[in-house]
């Protein structure tokens, strides 16, 4: 693996917990409807996903509670103040490099 393919699993990480948080920014959801809500712009799996879940909670960004749901418990999950305050920083940073790739595609084509 070279340095590129670092920086394209750590820009992607970035990219789909900055895409899970924005799923969430306006109301709580579950697992698989995250999911669904994100299959028309990025791939994401459930073995994605529920990882980048408990990250996100285990920083602060992310709250849980379970319901019950047919008569099984579903996690569901919700934005707090840091995890809107991470997406803010996230969007300011992606416009920043956004300077940078139009600079790329304008002199590297």
């Amino acid at each position: 693996m070279n340095g590129g393919d670092c920086l394209d699993v750590q820009l992607k990480k970035g990219v789909l917990e900055a895409a899970v948080l924005a799923s969430l920014s306006k109301h709580e959801s579950y697992g698989y409807k995250i999911i669904s809500d994100l299959s028309p712009y990025i791939e994401i799996s459930e073995s994605t996903l529920y990882p980048i879940l408990r990250r996100l909670e285990e920083m602060g960004c992310l709250t849980t509670k379970s319901r019950e749901h047919n008569g099984r418990l579903r996690k569901y999950y919700q934005i707090t103040v840091k995890g809107k305050q991470r997406l803010r920083e996230f969007v300011y940073d992606i416009r920043e490099i956004q300077v940078v790739y139009d600079y790329i595609i304008k002199e590297g084509l």
